[in-house]
Order: C-alpha cells, then sequence, then structure tokens
C-alpha cells in the first residue's frame, strides 16, 4: 500500500541540517545557525490540531483534559493546549511527538491538514507582535497560557500567549493555510531587528518544558 506523504504549508529560507519521518510528514528537527538566536520562528503544523463543538462542551474532556470553562482561558497539560473559544467551541493542539487518533464522537474536527501552526519563542518576542497586531499578550489581568482571537499581520488568527522563565515568552498560532507564505514572510521580515531565526522540533521541545503550565 502506498503511503500517502503529508506536506507542511510553511517553508523556510534555511537549510535543514537534521530531519526525520514521522507520522507521514517530514518534521524538521534542526536548521543551520538557529543556536546563534535568541528568538525563533517554528513550524509546528506537523502537530496535530481539533475542534470541538458542542451545545454542552463541558462534558468533554480531551484524553483527559478538562476544556477551560471561561473562553479566552487556555490550559496546557499532558502535551496539549486546550484553548476555549467561546460558550461551545474549543481548539486542541497536540504538543506530543505522537498525535492520538482524533475521537469517534461527530463533535470533533481534524483541523490539521486546514491550518498552519507556527510559534515564536524567545527573548523580543512581545516587542515583535506589536509590530503585527494591536491585540494585548502581556495583559497583567491574564494569567498564561491564555488565547486571543483577531488579525495577526492582518490575518484571521488563533494566538496563545505563554509564560516562560528567563525574561522569555512565547506565542502560539494557527490560521488557514492558505495565509501561510504571507504569514512567515511577515514574522521573518518584521523580525530581522530582532535577529529572528528558523528553528526546529529539538528546540521548540525543549523552550516548551520550561513554559509555566495550568
Amino acid at each position: 500500500m502506498n503511503r500517502i506523504l503529508r506536506q507542511t504549508p510553511a517553508t523556510f529560507p534555511t537549510k535543514a541540517l537534521r530531519s526525520e519521518v514521522r507520522g507521514n510528514w517530514t518534521v524538521i528537527l534542526e536548521y543551520e545557525n538557529e543556536a546563534a538566536s535568541e528568538l525563533h520562528l517554528f513550524d509546528l503544523s506537523h502537530f496535530g490540531r481539533w475542534d470541538v463543538q458542542d451545545a454542552d462542551i463541558s462534558r468533554f474532556e480531551p484524553q483527559g483534559v478538562e476544556i477551560p470553562k471561561t473562553p479566552g482561558q487556555s490550559r496546557f497539560h499532558k502535551g496539549l493546549m486546550i484553548n476555549r473559544m467561546n460558550r461551545t467551541q474549543a481548539s486542541i493542539w497536540n504538543l506530543n511527538k505522537e498525535t492520538p487518533p482524533l475521537p469517534e464522537d461527530a463533535a470533533y474536527t481534524d483541523t490539521t491538514d486546514a491550518t498552519v501552526h507556527l510559534g515564536i519563542l524567545g527573548k523580543g518576542v512581545y516587542s515583535l507582535a506589536e509590530k503585527l497586531t494591536a491585540l494585548d499578550f502581556i495583559d497583567m489581568q491574564k494569567k498564561p497560557p491564555f488565547l486571543l482571537q483577531g488579525p495577526f499581520s492582518h490575518v484571521p488568527a488563533q494566538i496563545v500567549s505563554l509564560n516562560f522563565g528567563n525574561k522569555m515568552g512565547g506565542l502560539l498560532l494557527t490560521c488557514s493555510r492558505g495565509y501561510t507564505t504571507d504569514m512567515v514572510h511577515s514574522i521573518l521580515s518584521e523580525g530581522k531587528e530582532f535577529n529572528i531565526a528558523p528553528a526546529g522540533e529539538d528546540r521548540f521541545l525543549n523552550h516548551l518544558g520550561a513554559a509555566t503550565t495550568t
């Protein structure tokens, strides 16, 4: 039986040094020169993403993790980032190397192939974000991680603000796959003054281990 190869919509203008095939995706583990920067852009599109929508969304616990009760709240646990979008809907971003199977309940929709998933982590991330959006990712009234929905580089997106130690921050965002080229170009172009560099999955998972979780 032929294996169906899956293709990320994001491409970076940097040489990949190490990669592996996992779940029919080619996953870049390390890019050239990523160690020279303290601000990184990550392609996370190979990590699985689901939406769940139901009039009684509180009855769902994806992979045993409770969905936040209030829209705008996010919960990171067991490698899952679960974001309450509104009264009836939540998005679920798997950040484990292995993606669990989509639950059989009709309330779940697999959005992996319809979206791009990017991460921007490191020093200067919020200064970069100020150039690309009016959304406030350092709102002192909100405890990270939290979800904001709105334009990022003029593109409708879901964006989660993370909190790291060592004066570092992070954003995880998803948007429609068709905007990927423009989104990546904008982030890298506006991030030049902060010495942004593409980086691979290994560095992302190391960064993520420092994140404040709930």
